[in-house]
């Protein structure tokens, strides 16, 4: 999803000039992919943003990029249902795993540890190896593992980019990976190699840091109305429920603190507030989130 310069309104904006730009060398789209993340560091120091919630939804959005490249149907509302109405003993299908994947990866701080509990088919001996084959600048650097993981591995195409934007936020001092190459990159860019991969990893990265500036303007602006309308909840086990809201992309009533029916209740008067909203359109089997 794209947003609109009005989402732009509590946060820093972007600079027009930064996206509005057609370079064609490497030296100028390495400077606007620099730019843009300048401008996002400033916007993840806010503390209005909701860090957690953030990244969650943005491994969603990591997530359904790598299904539609694959070429597989799966969109967001079905990725949700394959993670959130998982029953216990139940396996969630190749793209509900992918989604676990990303989750996985950007839920905790960015490790090696973290990234063997989000890729545990890879042996962490190989991660470290793959992620120390980046040398330069923060985004040549994911751009050289993403083509070491792909030259050496090329089925391993989620890895690839998971292991790339792990590089990438350490390169840039975050303490959590962001999925930003893996939402930007194109099909063909995963074909390509040298100078050319780096072109097309710095111009992905533009494209999606412009769309992640957005996203947290507008989750700091949900999260505000949720913290607003907390204090008019009386129901025993309202607080973790909004902690719930303010941490995750989206919540069954199933998953709350509360008896069924109270949940049921709650996610109701949440949405009437404002606060939340419901994310299927369904009458039964319902998710929520800000």
């Amino acid at each position: 999803m794209t947003y609109a310069h009005d989402d732009f309104d509590t946060l820093p904006r972007m600079p027009s000039w930064i996206t509005s730009s057609r370079p064609e060398t490497l030296e100028d789209v390495a400077f606007l992919s620099g730019a843009a993340l300048a401008h996002l560091h400033v916007v993840l120091d806010r503390s209005e943003v909701p860090q957690s919630l953030l990244r969650d939804r943005l491994s969603l959005t990591a997530a359904e990029a790598c299904i539609v490249r694959s070429g597989r149907s799966e969109r967001a509302g079905e990725l949700r249902d394959a993670v959130h109405l998982l029953r216990s003993g139940d396996l969630p299908g190749p793209a509900g795993e992918t989604y676990l994947t990303w989750r996985r990866a950007v839920e905790r701080p960015n490790s090696v540890k973290t990234l063997c509990r989000a890729l545990p088919g890879i042996e962490a001996g190989q991660l470290v190896e793959w992620l120390d084959a980046g040398q330069g600048s923060p985004v040549s650097r994911a751009a050289a593992v993403l083509e070491t993981v792909l030259t050496q591995a090329p089925r391993k195409e989620i890895p690839a980019l998971i292991l790339a934007d792990a590089a990438l936020a350490q390169a840039l001092g975050r303490d959590h990976l962001v999925p930003l190459l893996a939402v930007g990159v194109k099909r063909a860019d995963l074909r390509k190699r040298g100078d050319e991969l780096r072109l097309a990893c710095h111009r992905a990265v533009t494209r999606s840091t412009f769309d992640a500036v957005g996203l947290a303007a507008d989750l700091a602006r949900r999260a505000d109305r949720l913290n607003a309308v907390a204090p008019k909840l009386r129901a025993k086990g309202a607080g973790a429920a909004v902690e719930m809201f303010l941490t995750r992309d989206a919540v069954a009533p199933s998953e709350l603190p509360l008896p069924d029916r109270a949940a049921r209740r709650l996610c109701d008067r949440l949405v009437d507030l404002g606060a939340v909203r419901e994310l299927t359109g369904r009458d039964t089997f319902r998710l929520y989130g800000v």
